[in-house]
């Protein structure tokens, strides 16, 4: 029998400021929240999970190679302002060899030009943006399918 699937997500900087934080923009929920809904999704799929969020850098990175040395199998990355500034973090996804998947709250295409260029685009496997505390939850189903469809 194969072991669990298990998926690590990142939240990054100043995510831990959701409900506060620009409402109109990220919504009304807090994190906590949206830790507690990948958790109730991921054990109704038999998924094993871990949510870390930093607002430092290097932890972010630090977990990407602890997942990428088989802590996990596929990692969900909100990375916040760093998705547009962190040539370190892109590299930390290509290094730790694992499917990852872009999310955002917010449609970062629509929003301030500085936003609309992701470093760490080219190198997952998707994104999911838009879709407020759903775009978690799309993007989770989308990482057990990609995890499931490249297991034999």
């Amino acid at each position: 029998m194969a072991s669990a699937l298990s998926v690590l997500v990142l939240h990054g900087p100043n995510l831990n400021l959701l409900g506060s934080r620009e409402p109109e923009i990220y919504g009304s929920f807090s994190l906590e929240q949206i830790d507690e809904a990948l958790a109730e999704r991921a054990s109704a799929r038999g998924v094993e999970l871990r949510c870390v969020q930093s607002n430092h850098e290097g932890v972010l990175i630090d977990a990407l190679h602890e997942a990428g040395a088989g802590a996990a199998d596929v990692v969900l990355l909100n990375a916040g302002g760093l998705t547009h500034t962190s040539v370190s973090l892109r590299d930390a996804v290509v290094a730790s060899g694992l499917p990852v998947i872009e999310v955002h709250l917010s449609n970062v295409a629509a929003r301030e030009s500085f936003r609309h260029v992701s470093l760490i685009a080219p190198v997952v496997v998707g994104q999911v943006t838009g879709f407020g505390m759903e775009s978690y939850l799309l993007a989770l189903d989308g990482a057990i399918a990609t995890v499931r469809a490249r297991r034999p």
